[in-house]
C-alpha cells in the first residue's frame, strides 16, 4: 500500500480546515432537511457540491418520520446501494425517491 504524500503544515492545515467546512456544510443540509426547510426534492435537483457528496442513505435518515431502519429498507426496494452517494443516483432512482416519499 502507498504511503500518502507528504504534505507541509501550511497545506495539511488548509486541508483540515477545507474538510471541516465541508463536515459542517453536510451537517446544515441534514439540519434543514430535518427541519423540513430543505425538501427531499430540492435536494435531489440542486447542484450544490455539498448535497452531492453527501451519502443518500445520511439524507433520508435525516428526513422527519424516517430512521435507519426504514431508509435502508426504501434504498434496498428501490434498488439504492448503501454507500451511493447523491450524485451518483440515476434520474429512475431519484423519480423513485421521491414517489416513495411523497406518500
Amino acid at each position: 500500500m502507498a504511503t500518502p504524500p507528504q504534505l507541509t503544515p501550511e497545506q495539511r492545515e488548509a486541508a483540515l480546515a477545507k474538510a471541516a467546512a465541508a463536515r459542517a456544510a453536510r451537517a446544515d443540509i441534514k439540519s434543514r432537511l430535518k427541519n423540513q426547510s430543505l425538501t427531499l426534492a430540492e435536494a435531489l435537483s440542486s447542484d450544490d457540491e455539498n448535497i452531492a457528496k453527501l451519502k443518500v442513505v445520511s439524507m433520508l435518515e435525516s428526513l422527519p418520520k424516517l430512521g435507519k431502519v426504514k431508509a435502508r429498507r426504501i434504498m434496498e426496494e428501490i434498488g439504492i446501494a448503501d454507500n451511493r452517494r447523491v450524485q451518483g443516483l440515476g434520474a429512475q432512482q431519484r423519480a423513485a425517491l421521491l414517489e416513495r416519499l411523497s406518500e
